[in-house]
């Protein structure tokens, strides 16, 4: 007899933990592009893709095609016993597309935190300094560094201490909850007088929009300054590009939206399509600090995963996803824009290509986040069939983070169910 949710939910209660967190009460049976379906046959619109995996859809057949190529030859040797040109190859198209005209060089991982963890140990081989700075509401992982860099307690830290030493946070710079590029700078200067001398950081690491932390992207002046700040003391800059790279921004790399070049930036996610991969790419003298046998591990740089990576950046090329980014960003920005007379607890519109958020507080009171309207909103589009992630320091954003292939009259019906919700909670709160 065929599982169904219920039963399926007993059964996850039974085997697994509850610190693995699961959203959903029902569970995946196929998918396809912008769409899934579960074990009952009910079909489901994914404005979550994975959180920001799936950028190029579920079951491309390019992907699918090259994973399947890919098992008729091997699945595995671990590349630091014996390599393969497709890593090779990748990292050199990586190095070729990454931001700045310098030489670069890249290192394959598994998974985001992963990278994270790789790009602070390089930094602080290339620098011979242990200090690390990070910014309130950046998310960086689950592993004891990246929760150490996480700028946000709850759910990520709790019962989990002590971290790593020699981490700090700064304020983000975030003017709708007034905190501006001064303020943020400011910080900074204060860090460096009353808690570590700039001359012991080894890096700063931003995302160039915040993910987890609220969709809220980094001012460019905030940007040129991080750099010009790192300049004057030697510190290496780098960008977390987890959850924005690979077309999700409207660039190939979020980065490219300002003027400023990275020392070294962390990629993952999209990178690979579904398939677990994830890399550090940086400048070539800096890449090389570590020495033989300090970066690496079992799985990294899978050659089902390269595989797959090949096929998102052919994907990304061939059908202009960074074009469809922001296209499908404006027309979602548009609505939402649209809509704030009719839901007045929204209080923000905001999006970076096709990362786009609505934040949501009470009515008339701009410093009273409603985390309560949110998860309502997500709950009752759940219910109509439509995936929602909620975000944010305060759990009050609401994060769209659909495939770029999916369709337009998929994209549209997902849009019209999103007003009839958004509406219908607003109507229901007075």
């Amino acid at each position: 007899m065929k599982a169904n949710n219920a039963n399926l939910q007993q059964r996850k209660n039974t085997a697994t933990p509850r610190g693995v967190g699961v959203m959903c009460d029902f569970y995946a049976d196929r998918a396809l592009n912008a769409e899934l379906w579960d074990v009952e046959g009910r079909r489901f619109i994914d404005f979550a893709a994975g959180i920001a995996v799936t950028n190029t859809g579920h079951r491309h057949p390019k992907i699918v095609s090259a994973i399947r190529e890919q098992l008729d030859r091997f699945t595995h040797t671990a590349y630091q016993i014996v390599p393969y040109e497709s890593y090779v190859e990748l990292a050199e198209k990586i190095n070729a597309r990454a931001p700045g005209k310098h030489a670069k060089k890249t290192a394959f991982f598994t998974t985001g935190a992963e990278a994270v963890e790789n790009a602070i140990k390089i930094a602080r081989a290339a620098t011979g300094r242990a200090g690390v700075i990070a910014f309130t509401g950046g998310f960086h992982g689950r592993t004891m560094m990246g929760m150490a860099l996480t700028g946000k307690v709850a759910p990520y830290k709790i019962g989990f201490g002590p971290f790593p030493s020699d981490v700090f946070h700064v304020p983000f710079p975030n003017p709708l909850h007034g905190v501006t590029t001064a303020d943020s700078l400011r910080a900074l200067e204060y860090l460096f007088k009353a808690d570590i001398d700039p001359k012991r950081v080894a890096a700063i690491i931003f995302e160039p929009v915040q993910g987890e932390g609220g969709f809220y992207q980094a001012p460019a002046d905030f940007v040129q300054e991080l750099r010009a700040l790192c300049d004057k003391y030697g510190i290496l800059l780098i960008a977390d590009e987890v959850q924005t790279g690979f077309a999700r921004t409207g660039k190939l790399f979020a980065m490219e939206h300002y003027d400023v070049v990275p020392d070294l930036m962390t990629i993952a996610k999209s990178l690979a399509g579904g398939m677990p991969l994830s890399g550090v790419v940086g400048r070539a003298e800096v890449m090389d600090a570590a020495a033989p046998g300090g970066l690496g591990g079992t799985y990294a740089g899978n050659p089902l995963a390269v595989a797959a990576a090949h096929a998102v950046l052919d994907i990304i090329e061939s059908e202009k996803l960074c074009d469809r980014a922001a296209e499908l960003g404006e027309r979602l920005k548009a609505k939402l824009t649209a809509l704030r007379s009719a839901v007045p607890q929204i209080i923000d519109v905001r999006s970076t290509g096709a990362m786009t958020a609505v934040e949501f507080s009470e009515p008339g009171a701009a410093d009273a986040p409603d985390a309560a309207f949110a998860k309502r909103v997500q709950t009752r589009a759940l219910e109509r069939g439509l995936l929602l992630l909620v975000c944010g320091v305060y759990s009050n954003v609401i994060r769209f983070l659909f495939p770029l292939t999916i369709e337009d009259g998929v994209f549209e019906e997902a849009l019209t169910i999103l007003e009839d919700v958004l509406k219908q909670t607003a109507t229901d709160a007075v």
